[in-house]
């Protein structure tokens, strides 16, 4: 599927969105999503999951806990009603498991697959068979577990045997990644000794705050969390809030166009996932959170942006794992903002669905945006009187999040924006294309 968006006159459009307020509600968070059914579908008992993303990356997660003997009834378009099997009643599967595009699920599935005493194969599409899975092969083999990737290259299909016992592990992880932290310790459950993870940078903290809920012995802080083994997870039901990375998209909406103002409503404010509303207030937009609560074990508020001119900026490298993917449409805000932003330290990047740093970079470029690829980041030098004064055509290689953040740029590009393959948009963010239009993004199948 490809994308027109319409470019539009920036002018006119800021003065007709400053009569009101435009009022979202995005879809479920994704990693809480995917954390949510696996886990319930490891406890004893009968968990709710509201809220539910239902893209096609967590239904993939929902089906291969089906093909393991999990009950997974959908009630509505995002309520499931999960029955577990408790931590060792899953059931072998008699068919290859497909993650789909979903590095989560295919690095979490990976933790609790080697804990199993049967052989289980993880498969996925052309981009996430291409996604480096070293980093949780590594950890897993340290613990015991017999895991093989592609010969030479250790990317999926992952192979795993079962073996007759886990050990538990102390990994230091050389990349501060959540997924790798998740996958040892998933499979820390099933270990014959508690299992830790120090990282070098701290990442979200989704995994220990919903094994806790469910009945884990948990100990956690920034950088550091370790699991008891050998748990008896107890199901609970599980509210799943706005997702943060998808509302990242509509308060860059707002944030460029001066005078708009967008209300995102029960956003996770999840301390590590607010990296970027943090950096789009130290650029000038302005920023509120409103109606304060707990939805689960998460913190959730409405984030009101208003956006009023903004300002380039240095992305604080201990950010970078706070906000690692909201860098594409992060990329727009700074094309156009009133000089120089830059990035470090964001190397991982270049192993998400696409070499973000680079499509990101050749898209803006064409965009007329002064914007220099670096090894680990980018330096953007910002255009505040709008952008794309030609049409263009933009190569989204697959990658929802590129796909989304150019839709978005179209709100201050003078020409059209074509877009190109874009069908992923419906893995992350399934809504998006009505909510763009709620917003005023102007959008046509191309």
């Amino acid at each position: 599927m490809d994308l027109l968006a319409t470019g539009q006159n920036s002018a006119r459009l800021s003065a007709s969105r400053a009569e009101h307020a435009t009022t979202l509600r995005v879809d479920g968070d994704k990693s809480i999503s995917h954390r949510a059914v696996l886990l319930a579908g490891l406890s004893e008992g009968s968990a709710l999951v509201q809220g539910f993303l239902p893209g096609e990356d967590t239904l993939h997660t929902a089906k291969i806990m089906q093909a393991m003997g999990v009950s997974v009834q959908r009630l509505d378009h995002t309520s499931l009603r999960v029955q577990g099997k408790g931590l060792r009643g899953l059931q072998a599967p008699n068919v290859e498991l497909d993650c789909g595009n979903s590095g989560t699920g295919m690095r979490l599935l990976a933790g609790v697959l080697c804990g199993q005493r049967f052989s289980s194969t993880l498969i996925g599409d052309a981009s996430l068979s291409g996604r480096p899975m070293r980093r949780v092969i590594a950890p897993l083999h340290l613990m015991g577990a017999q895991i093989r990737g592609t010969e030479g290259r250790d990317t999926a299909p992952l192979q795993i045997t079962p073996v007759q016992q886990l050990h538990g592990v102390e990994y230091q992880s050389p990349v501060a990644s959540a997924q790798v932290k998740s996958c040892v310790l998933l499979a820390g459950l099933y270990a014959d000794a508690a299992s830790s993870v120090s990282e070098p940078e701290a990442t979200r903290d989704h995994s220990e705050r919903m094994l806790q809920a469910f009945g884990a012995n948990v100990v956690y802080r920034p950088g550091y969390a370790k699991v008891e083994a050998n748990p008896r997870l107890q199901a609970v039901d599980v509210h799943v809030p706005a997702d943060p990375s998808s509302a990242a998209f509509f308060a860059v909406a707002a944030a460029i166009c001066e005078g708009s103002e967008v209300r995102l409503q029960a956003v996770c404010i999840n301390p590590r996932r607010i990296g970027i509303f943090t950096t789009l207030e130290e650029m000038g937009a302005e920023l509120r959170y409103e109606n304060l609560r707990t939805m689960g074990a998460e913190p959730v508020a409405d984030i009101v942006v208003r956006g009023r001119g903004l300002k380039g900026v240095v992305v604080p490298p201990g950010r970078v794992a706070d906000m690692i993917d909201e860098f594409p449409i992060f990329f727009i805000a700074a094309s156009l903002a009133e000089g120089e932003s830059l990035v470090a330290g964001a190397e991982e990047l270049r192993v998400k669905e696409s070499d973000r740093i680079g499509a990101m970079v050749r898209g803006l470029q064409s965009l007329g945006v002064a914007a220099e690829e670096r090894p680990d980041g980018v330096r953007i030098l910002g255009t505040p009187g709008g952008i794309g004064p030609q049409p263009v055509v933009i190569d989204s290689r697959g990658d929802h999040r590129i796909a989304m953040s150019f839709a978005i740029a179209s709100l201050r590009a003078q020409a059209d924006i074509k877009i190109l393959d874009c069908a992923n948009i419906a893995t992350s963010f399934p809504s998006f294309l009505e909510l763009a239009a709620q917003f005023g993004v102007r959008l046509s199948r191309g």
